[in-house]
C-alpha cells in the first residue's frame, strides 16, 4: 500500500516581551488565519497534512533579552514547548510566519524541526521579507507565492516525489529562485476545508471586544490589493486582486457556522476591492445580505477601505465621497443578533500625512463616514492610527489627539452605547517596504531587534522631533481617548508627559 506523505504544519508559540515585574500578558488566541486554507490545499494534493498548534498550552520558556527604554526586557515563549514535538513524527514540516515580532520563535522552531534532517518549508510575510534568517535556521525553501499555487510542487520536491508541476514561487538557500506564475492560484479554487479542520482553527475575539461570540471562525475571501501603501508588504507580492464569488464566499462562512462558530472574522486585506469590477457592488450586498439571512455575525478585524464605501467608490481623486448609505448599512449594520459586531477602522493617518495614501479621505469626509458607520449600528469600533512617521512631533500628535477626542464625543452622541477604542500603533519598518527602506536610510531606526520592530506597542524609531520613548508616551496618551481598555498595558508605563 502506497504511503501518504505526512506534513506537520506548525503554529509557533507566542512571543512576549516583559519587564522585570511583568507576569504573563493577555493572550489573544485568535483564529488561525491561513491554516485551514493550507491544510485543505495540501490534503487535496494527496498529502496527509496535520496541524501542530504550539500556541495551545501555558508553558513558558525564556529565550533571550533585549534592552528597551532603559530596562531589560525578557523574551518569553508561551504555549507548548517546541521540544514537545518529535521532529521525526512527519516526513516534512511547514512553518508559516507573517509577523516580524515572532520571527525568532519561528526560527527556533525551524532549527529544531530540521535537526534530524527532515525538510522544513517556510512561508508567510516575514519569511518573504527576511528569508536569510529562516535559511540560517535550516529551512529547505521559502515560499514566496502567497496564493497557494506553489505548495504542491515544493513539497513534491523536498520529499523527492515525482513533481506534478514545475516549481514556481519558491526560493532556495543557495539563492536559486523560481518565479511565481501570474496570476496565482485563484481563491475560488481553494479547496473547501473539512469541518474538523475548520474547528481546530477556531479562536476567540480580540481582547477589547465586548460582544462575545466565541468560538470564532475566520474567512479569507480575497487576496491582494489595488492600493500601494508604503508601509505595507501586500503590493510587493504581485498578486493583483483576486476574489471569491459570492456563492463560494458564503460557503466558507457556512462551514464556520456548521463547525460551531458563533461569529466569523473576515481577514481580507481589501474586501471592498470587488467594488471596482462590474457588478461588484451587488456582489458585496449579496454576500453581506446572505450572511444575515444565514444568521452569521461577522467582524472586520482587518478593516475595510472607507473610501470604497462612498458613492464615488474611491476610483477618482475628485470622486463623490458621500457615504453610500445602503452599502454602509450592509457593511457595518448590527441589530443585536446579526450583522457586524466589531469593526476595525484603518484610519492610519486621518489628520496629517494622509496625502501619501490615496485610499485615505480628507478629515471632514472621514468624519462624515464615521458618523454614518455608527448610525448603522456597529456596537464596537477599534480605531487604528499609526504614529512614528519621520515628521511626527508633539504638535502634530496633539492635533491628532484633539481631533480624535472631538470625533469620539460626536460618535457617542449618536450612539451612547457605542464602544470606541483608539489603537495607536507604532509604525513597523517592515523590510522590503518603501517606508521601511526610508526609515532605515534616514538613520532614525533605534532598534533592529525583531521582537521590538515587530511589536506595535514598543516603538523602535525616533522621529525628526521625538524619541522612541516620547512616542511610547504618546501611545499611552492616545489610548486614553474613547472607552477604557481594561487590562491593557504597554511595556513602558505612562510617564504623564504633558508636552
Amino acid at each position: 500500500m502506497k504511503k501518504v506523505p505526512t506534513i506537520g504544519l506548525v503554529e509557533v508559540p507566542e512571543v512576549q516581551v516583559r519587564g522585570a515585574n511583568d507576569g504573563i500578558g493577555y493572550r489573544e488566541r485568535l483564529p488561525l488565519i491561513s491554516k485551514q486554507i493550507l491544510i485543505s490545499n495540501l490534503r487535496a494534493g494527496g498529502f496527509d497534512a496535520r496541524l501542530v498548534n504550539l500556541l495551545e498550552g501555558d508553558d513558558e520558556e525564556e529565550y533571550g533579552e533585549v534592552e528597551w527604554g532603559g530596562q531589560t526586557l525578557k523574551k518569553v515563549l508561551v504555549g507548548r514547548k517546541i521540544t514537545s514535538v518529535d521532529p521525526d513524527a512527519c516526513d516534512a514540516w511547514g512553518v508559516t510566519m507573517n509577523f516580524t515580532r515572532q520571527r525568532e520563535a519561528a526560527c527556533l522552531t525551524v532549527k529544531y524541526l530540521a535537526s534530524t534532517g527532515k525538510p522544513v518549508v517556510v512561508g508567510g510575510s516575514d519569511a518573504i521579507a527576511a528569508p536569510d534568517a529562516y535559511f540560517k535556521a535550516g529551512a529547505a525553501a521559502v515560499v514566496k507565492d502567497k496564493s497557494g499555487g506553489a505548495n504542491w510542487p515544493i513539497f513534491d520536491h523536498v520529499l523527492e516525489k515525482p513533481e506534478r508541476e514545475e516549481l514556481s514561487g519558491v526560493l532556495f538557500p543557495d539563492g536559486t529562485e523560481y518565479r511565481k506564475r501570474f496570476p496565482g492560484l485563484h481563491p475560488e479554487d481553494w479547496p473547501l476545508p473539512s469541518l474538523d479542520v475548520v474547528k481546530e482553527c477556531f479562536g476567540i475575539g480580540l481582547s477589547y471586544n465586548t460582544v462575545r461570540l466565541d468560538p470564532q471562525g475566520s474567512v479569507f475571501a480575497d487576496i491582494g490589493c489595488d492600493r500601494k501603501c508604503d508601509f505595507c508588504q501586500t503590493p510587493s507580492y504581485r498578486l493583483g486582486y483576486l476574489r471569491m464569488s459570492p456563492q463560494r464566499t458564503l460557503k466558507w462562512f457556512e462551514l464556520q457556522k456548521e463547525a460551531g462558530s458563533r461569529g466569523v472574522q473576515s481577514q481580507s486585506d481589501q474586501f471592498l476591492g470587488r467594488i471596482l469590477f462590474e457588478g461588484g457592488r451587488q456582489e458585496i450586498l449579496d454576500i453581506l445580505n446572505g450572511l444575515r439571512e444565514r444568521e452569521i455575525p461577522f467582524a472586520w478585524v482587518n478593516g475595510v477601505e472607507l473610501k470604497k464605501a462612498t458613492l464615488g467608490r474611491g476610483i477618482r481623486p475628485d470622486g463623490d465621497m458621500t457615504p453610500d448609505d445602503e452599502l454602509v448599512r450592509a457593511i457595518w449594520g448590527w441589530d443585536g443578533k446579526v450583522g457586524c459586531y466589531h469593526a476595525f477602522i484603518p484610519a492610519e493617518r486621518p489628520v496629517e500625512g494622509k496625502e501619501a495614501y490615496y485610499k485615505l479621505m480628507p478629515w471632514r469626509e472621514h468624519c462624515n463616514m464615521m458618523r454614518a458607520i455608527v448610525r448603522a449600528g456597529v456596537p464596537l469600533i477599534g480605531y487604528g492610527v499609526i504614529i512614528g512617521f519621520p515628521d511626527d512631533s508633539h504638535e502634530s500628535l496633539r492635533r491628532l489627539e484633539e481631533a480624535l477626542s472631538t470625533l469620539y464625543q460626536e460618535l457617542k452622541a449618536i450612539n451612547p452605547k457605542l464602544i470606541f477604542r483608539v489603537r495607536p500603533y507604532s509604525v513597523s519598518p517592515i523590510v522590503g517596504t518603501p517606508a521601511g527602506q526610508q526609515i532605515r536610510e534616514s538613520g532614525l531606526l533605534a532598534f533592529d531587534d525583531p521582537t521590538i520592530i515587530g511589536g506595535f506597542w514598543t516603538p523602535c524609531i525616533n522621529t525628526k522631533h521625538l524619541s522612541y520613548l516620547e512616542l511610547s508616551d504618546w501611545q499611552n496618551r492616545l489610548l486614553k481617548i474613547g472607552d477604557s481598555l481594561r487590562g491593557f498595558n504597554l511595556t513602558r508605563k505612562n510617564s504623564d508627559n504633558k508636552d
